[in-house]
């Protein structure tokens, strides 16, 4: 099971990926596992030295009692301090994004694949459209 910001892709240069682990609680992590999850409007915050997603959406999980979770709730995630220095020195420094990539199961545990990414231009994703198309032509010949 992974699920992919596909957005991300196409809107940032991606330069640089961390893993980092997402803190659930128990319905959250179901819902994962399921699949009933989207990171498009996502972004990753820094707070008091710790990363936090924020607007990640999980779904309700269907046989959760009145004890299921709240679906955009800020999570925290688990780097480390080095990391979390590195990141905050991008975002502030360099002017770039913190975003989540794609989320996945790893060893039973969710986890998190962040890009520091820089934002593309109106032409550059022009240029990416026309070459993505010129590679859908090729392929249909």
């Amino acid at each position: 099971m992974e699920i992919k910001n596909k957005k991300a892709y196409f809107n940032y240069f991606i330069e640089d990926e961390y893993e980092a682990g997402i803190v659930l609680v128990g319905t959250e992590i179901k819902s994962v596992r399921k699949g009933s999850i989207n990171i498009t409007d996502a972004y990753i915050r820094i707070k008091n030295d710790e990363a936090y997603i924020i607007n990640m959406f999980i779904d309700k999980y269907d046989s959760g009692s009145i004890f299921n979770h709240d679906t955009t709730r800020e999570r925290k995630l688990l780097l480390h301090k080095k990391e979390i220095r590195k990141l905050l020195e991008k975002a502030k420094k360099d002017g770039l994004t913190i975003i989540p990539l794609k989320v996945y199961i790893k060893n039973g545990k969710a986890k998190l694949l962040i890009g520091v990414a820089r934002g593309k231009k109106m032409y550059d994703k022009r240029e990416a459209i026309k070459k993505r198309d010129l590679e859908r032509a090729e392929c249909r010949r």
